[in-house]
């Protein structure tokens, strides 16, 4: 009987939202098998903290693969490690969070290990007659689509904000797997990181987004966007003229050519909605739409909207919300 195994990625020394929401669904999935979860962190010093936060989080075992050439990440690096892991306990079935390095590893690891491919799902993996099905968004946040696989293994990446992680205490069993990187498989190489944001929720991962556009008239008129973040707890984003104009740095940039997110709630001031900043924002749970021109495309998707000028509506649900909260907080 294969176990379930999903790659508990370590970013700044710690899980991060999509790692937890990948090992909820990895225990669902087991779950669902009668198999055991597995966890497989990769680096070049495995912290315990990390072995316990696994284990918190639904693993039966986890498999440190510890390597000082394992820092920094290296795509081609991991995906290799995953694949020999994959190989040598012949497991059937991974998961992987789709994170910019999720979806970086996931192609390479299904090429290496012989799998299919099931990219960007968000839901468990649903077993048929004769193999695997699963949904995930597709046409730019335009539609839904079904995949199926029967050949095994097989591997997935787990959308962002599909699910929310959920404890699942177990008194796992811990052990090493032997790796040592190859030369070959470090031809591509990281000289470097630019840091573009230090104590900003990452898009990716935020619940809650403000984002703004044209209709803010200015870069001196951003902080209503970001006091309304802020109350929030939300990220800040921006439509592609914004930064283009560079009010804003262009790591904000949602849309098509831009970030693709799909947050619980998106709140877009004054944006019109056009077709391409739709294909980055469609997948949002609800979107508020705030915006002085009634026969604004955005509307049209919208599942609340405000017709009013964005410099005095925002200010004011910002304080709404503020009192809010104070009146909620015990």
């Amino acid at each position: 009987m294969s176990a379930v195994v999903v790659w508990a990625e370590i970013s700044e020394g710690k899980f991060k939202k999509p790692t937890l929401e990948a090992l909820t669904a990895g225990r669902k999935w087991a779950d669902s098998l009668g198999s055991p979860l597995q966890a497989i962190l990769i680096g070049a010093e495995i912290p315990e903290s990390l072995v316990q936060a696994a284990g918190e989080y639904g693993a039966d075992k986890v498999v440190r693969v510890q390597h000082a050439s394992l820092s920094p990440f290296i795509n081609s690096v991991y995906a290799r490690a995953l694949a020999a892991y994959v190989k040598a306990q012949k497991i059937s079935y991974v998961l992987l969070p789709q994170t910019y390095d999720g979806k970086a590893v996931a192609p390479m690891l299904a090429v290496w290990a012989d799998g299919a491919l099931f990219s960007g799902i968000t839901q468990v993996p649903e077993k048929t007659e004769d193999g695997w099905r699963a949904r995930r968004i597709a046409y730019s946040n335009k539609g839904i689509e079904w995949v199926f696989s029967s050949h095994l293994p097989l591997i997935a990446t787990l959308k962002p904000n599909s699910l929310v992680p959920e404890k699942s205490s177990r008194s796992c069993q811990v052990e090493d797997f032997s790796f040592t990187p190859q030369e070959a498989d470090k031809r591509a190489r990281p000289i470097g990181v630019e840091k573009v944001a230090t104590d900003s929720i990452p898009l990716t991962e935020a619940e809650i987004v403000v984002s703004g556009g044209r209709g803010l008239k200015g870069p001196e008129n951003w902080h209503v966007i970001e006091e309304l973040a802020k109350v929030l707890n939300a990220a800040t984003a921006c439509s592609k003229p914004v930064a283009d104009v560079g009010w804003r740095p262009h790591h904000e940039h949602v849309g098509q050519t831009g970030i693709q997110i799909s947050p619980n709630l998106y709140i877009a001031v004054g944006i019109s909605g056009a077709i391409q900043h739709l294909a980055g924002v469609a997948a949002s749970k609800n979107i508020v739409v705030i915006n002085n021109d009634p026969e604004a495309p955005f509307f049209k998707v919208a599942d609340y909207g405000i017709v009013g000028d964005a410099l005095e509506v925002v200010p004011r649900l910002t304080e709404a919300v503020r009192r809010y909260k104070e009146q909620h907080t015990h």
